[in-house]
């Protein structure tokens, strides 16, 4: 039940009990339920709260209150949200690749986009000056997250590891090769081995042989030991090292890797 729940209440009292009651977000129908009005009306009532910048709207039906620090972002800061968000839809979610790789000290610069693994692809979310991007994973509940407390709550992030085999895994949303990579050597002092290959479990087996080989490229060679075994013992064939770039002459015997990209990592 909404805080606050009453008949005939104005849209501003039911935003201000909400806030005072520690809670910063509300949907379209329990606002509706509180106010005792139509869904029209209620509508009427939320755009205007929205116009006066008090209300944020980052998806239709779901509403953000805004306290006075975060009215000329236009919306509450992603992972003040988010979860509450994926809650209200019942959906399986992880803040990961860039967005994890900052959580762990390894971002060179905040990303453009809030970047959030989910099950199924779902449309961005613009709200204010924020961007969120959301990315199909498989097997999305079974990766390994860590829990970080926010001002609203905890968000669900991956772990080191997670977040390397993601990096490779969708090398398109890191900057390319050369960002993964760039990424990577600042990543791979937080990577656990042992951790690192039961992540690899719930990640498709060529993301770890790419990721085998970038962590020896970036200097990380020493944390790969338990993973190479795993890929020893399941790997038959050679996968390129990036798709779509060639057939490529070198290979990695120890990741079984075609390496058909020169990756760089910036310093």
């Amino acid at each position: 039940m909404i805080p606050g729940e009453r008949t005939k209440a104005s849209i501003s009292d039911l935003v201000a009990d909400l806030a005072a009651a520690g809670r910063y977000h509300f949907t379209t129908e329990e606002a509706t339920k509180a106010l005792g009005t139509s869904p029209v009306a209620t509508r009427a009532a939320l755009r205007r709260i929205v116009r006066r910048k008090i209300v944020a709207t980052p998806q239709r039906g779901f509403h953000v209150i805004l306290p006075p620090e975060y009215r000329r972002l236009g919306c509450l800061p992603p992972e003040q949200f988010v979860p509450q968000l994926m809650a209200s839809g019942g959906l399986a979610y992880y803040v990961g690749l860039l967005s994890a790789a900052q959580y762990h000290g390894a971002a060179h610069q905040r990303p453009q986009q809030f970047q959030v693994m989910v099950g199924r692809n779902r449309p961005p979310i613009s709200c204010g000056e924020v961007r969120i991007a959301f990315i199909a994973r498989k097997l999305v509940e079974r990766v390994p997250v860590i829990r970080l407390n926010t001002p609203r709550g905890s968000v669900r992030v991956a772990t080191p590891e997670a977040t390397a085999l993601d990096l490779v895994g969708y090398p398109s949303h890191a900057g390319g090769l050369d960002g993964a990579a760039t990424v990577l050597a600042d990543l791979a002092e937080r990577i656990d081995p042992a951790k690192l290959t039961a992540a690899a479990r719930v990640a498709p087996l060529s993301w770890a042989q790419r990721l085998g080989y970038l962590l020896e490229l970036v200097g990380a060679g020493e944390r790969t030991e338990a993973l190479a075994a795993y890929v020893g013992e399941r790997a038959r064939e050679y996968v390129p090292l990036a798709t779509g770039a060639g057939r490529g002459r070198d290979r990695s015997a120890r990741w079984r890797v075609v390496v058909n990209a020169a990756v760089e990592a910036e310093a």
